[in-house]
């Protein structure tokens, strides 16, 4: 992979400039935008960046910092699955606990926002209280966004409790957006400005990255990643105005500036010291890019394959139509064809000559660029499933084993196929991936042709697959902790509703 971007510099720019605000206030409420950890998106865009970057980050200023978790109550009642991981927001947010503790970092709380006694809420609250983590609840403030002066008062503020903290910089994350992470931080400003304490607010910015052109691959691929949420690049007119600079950011951040600005002063009493959103956000990505070139072929890459994740989607009923035409549009805009992603065309055209008893007009292939640029497929056939061929089949070529060698014994594989049809009653008896992988790993404590296979997969890390069915989860989740990119056609591999792969 070539790089394009310096996850170094990139660290020390951004720390440098989070410490420089905390050195105003006597506590620096800091919302973070976009993932706290595994921010592939921030990855595949930009070669060379690491997808944990801001856990690192605040890894080195835990001294300083403590973690508040903020989610919707809304999203936990109509149980929102985060794409990436397939698991619903609530269930993230343990996730989340967990991974935060790791890196040794103090969770302070979780905040339940806009919280209205909703059933499934409560049951979460109670399985977080009873696990020893404070819960907040705060409700929908009274006023929002237009009347400032019941916001700011112990009506709209004041209304939800004060969150205790102890430490200078408290990060207040969530799951996904919407989950009322600004309005945690403001209602915590009113209460830190009753007691008497100076405190300020500012965001942990990813994208769009404002110093870079509007149209730049970059900030475009952004507006493909949140195509739902209808977000749009403009210019921001405020910085312009103060500061005679083109910077780029979001229409939500600023159409919400001028109320904002209000709040923030009404609670403060004196006037803010940011001029436009831009201003509030800390943004060093931009001189983290080393090479542009990289980044934007990148860019584009990412852009197709927000595509058909969001055909996938849309076919899943998770989006609606607006959000597919958007995406539609952006590809148009960037002059990009479904088949510049390079694994699309091989796994169509196996699909389409391949014909099998049983095969559904959507015959299953799976294809795949591999580090040297061979691309290698798999189909499913009764045995396994085409994405547990294709990783066979992918590992054989890198280790230069010979296609007619058996990696895994039918000894092994009898069993586990009895288990699932027999003891189980699996109706879908093939083997998935992550299925094969556990034979194989057995195969390879005896076999050494198989253990020098099992020993390639890492160099499958950061390959690009494309699927001409829509996957399962379980071999989604596969991939990824492979650090495979697949993508997939919007169909299904059977007619079947329920039982369906």
């Amino acid at each position: 992979m070539e790089i394009g971007f310096d996850h170094k510099k990139y660290l020390e720019e951004q720390s440098k400039y989070i410490l420089e605000r905390v050195n105003n206030y006597d506590k620096l409420y800091l919302e973070f935008g976009g993932k706290l950890l595994f921010d592939m998106h921030a990855k595949r865009v930009l070669p060379g960046f690491d997808e944990n970057a801001k856990i690192k980050l605040l890894h080195k200023l835990r001294e300083k910092a403590e973690i508040v978790i903020c989610v919707y109550a809304g999203d936990i009642e109509r149980n929102k699955i985060r794409g990436d991981f397939g698991i619903t927001y609530d269930m993230d947010v343990l996730r989340l606990i967990d991974d935060l503790r790791a890196y040794e970092l103090d969770v302070n709380s979780v905040v339940i926002t806009r919280y209205q006694e909703q059933p499934a809420t409560n049951v979460f609250i109670n399985k977080l209280e009873r696990r020893g983590i404070k819960v907040y609840k705060h409700r929908s403030t009274k006023g929002y966004p237009t009347d400032v002066d019941t916001i700011v008062s112990d009506e709209g503020y004041g209304q939800n409790p004060y969150i205790e903290t102890t430490k200078p910089i408290v990060v207040v994350t969530a799951p996904g957006p919407g989950s009322g992470k600004l309005a945690t931080c403001l209602s915590q400003l009113y209460h830190e400005y009753k007691r008497g304490r100076s405190a300020g607010y500012s965001k942990f910015e990813t994208f769009p990255v404002w110093n870079i052109p509007l149209k730049h691959p970059l900030n475009i691929a952004y507006e493909a990643a949140t195509a739902d949420l209808k977000d749009v690049n403009m210019i921001d007119p405020f910085h312009l105005e103060s500061y005679n600079f083109k910077a780029v950011n979001y229409n939500r951040d600023i159409e919400m500036f001028p109320v904002l600005k209000k709040i923030i002063e009404k609670i403060t009493g004196e006037e803010a010291a940011y001029k436009s959103p831009t201003d509030m956000g800390v943004n060093r990505v931009g001189y983290g890019i080393t090479n542009d070139e990289v980044v934007q072929k990148a860019s584009k890459d990412e852009v197709i394959r927000r595509f058909f994740k969001t055909q996938v989607e849309y076919k899943k009923g998770y989006v609606d139509i607006d959000t597919l035409n958007r995406v539609k549009f952006i590809m148009e805009e960037l002059q990009l064809k479904e088949e510049d992603r390079k694994p699309v065309t091989v796994a169509r055209e196996y699909a389409s000559s391949y014909k099998v008893k049983n095969c559904t007009e959507h015959c299953p292939v799976v294809a795949m660029e591999l580090p040297d640029g061979t691309i290698l497929t798999g189909r499913s056939s009764e045995l396994m499933n085409s994405t547990a061929a294709l990783i066979l089949n992918s590992v054989k070529h890198i280790a230069k084993i010979s296609d007619g060698i058996h990696l895994i014994s039918p000894v092994i594989l009898e069993p586990i196929l009895n288990l699932k049809s027999k003891n189980l009653g699996i109706r879908n008896t093939a083997l998935n991936c992550e299925e094969v992988l556990i034979a194989l790993s057995i195969c390879a404590a005896t076999n050494p042709t198989a253990q020098v296979a099992m020993e390639k997969l890492s160099e499958l890390s950061g390959c690009q697959a494309h699927s001409t069915t829509i996957l399962s989860r379980s071999d989604e989740e596969t991939f990824r902790r492979l650090g495979i990119d697949v993508t997939s056609d919007p169909e299904y591999p059977s007619e079947s509703l329920y039982y369906n792969n």
